[in-house]
């Protein structure tokens, strides 16, 4: 069996761009086009998903109670962020749907720094680089990074919304 180097952040999301995919057939070059990773790096971040258990053994589906419990209660610790300086970029985490639609917003607006972005925020570094990016292209899995920044820097309320929404969409996880 391979040793496990410990999650990376990409690992992250590649388990919530299969989330977000709803139990649609994919291939490894699937997701890695998806997400602007090579196919290497799939391969790799589904390995150590499927030793950390949070994919099944033929590593084609996420184990929802698993991984929700590892973004519940690990990622802030494992993945640790501060909010920084005010940049242009894509808003996340409670200033992103769907926590934005329940929520009124504040003057903590957080963002992905991304030169394209539409609005100003203190910066969140993503998870990983092409996050801003593929963001733009894929609502779902913008609303599950953006739900996983939430348990990340979110307040208590924010979180508790958080989950929620993170428990809908873990439905459609095998």
């Amino acid at each position: 069996m391979k040793k496990h180097n410990g999650m990376r952040p990409q690992d992250i999301v590649v388990l919530l761009k299969i989330i977000s995919m709803q139990n649609q057939e994919w291939l490894n070059i699937d997701i890695a086009n998806a997400l602007n990773l090579s196919p290497s790096e799939v391969s790799e971040a589904l390995n150590r998903s499927k030793i950390a258990k949070l994919i099944d053994g033929k590593k084609k589906s996420v184990n929802p109670n698993s991984f929700k419990e590892f973004l519940i209660y690990g990622l802030k610790y494992v993945f640790p962020v501060e909010p920084g300086a005010i940049v242009r970029g894509i808003p996340t985490a409670h200033s992103a749907p769907p926590i934005s639609e329940n929520i009124s917003q504040g003057e903590d607006i957080y963002v992905w720094p991304y030169a394209k972005g539409i609005k100003r925020g203190q910066s969140i570094e993503p998870l990983y680089k092409t996050v801003p990016k593929i963001a733009q292209k894929d609502k779902s899995l913008y609303e599950l990074l953006a739900l996983t920044d939430t348990l990340r820097v979110g307040r208590a309320r924010e979180i508790k919304i958080a989950i929620e929404e993170l428990e809908k969409r873990m439905k459609y996880a095998k």
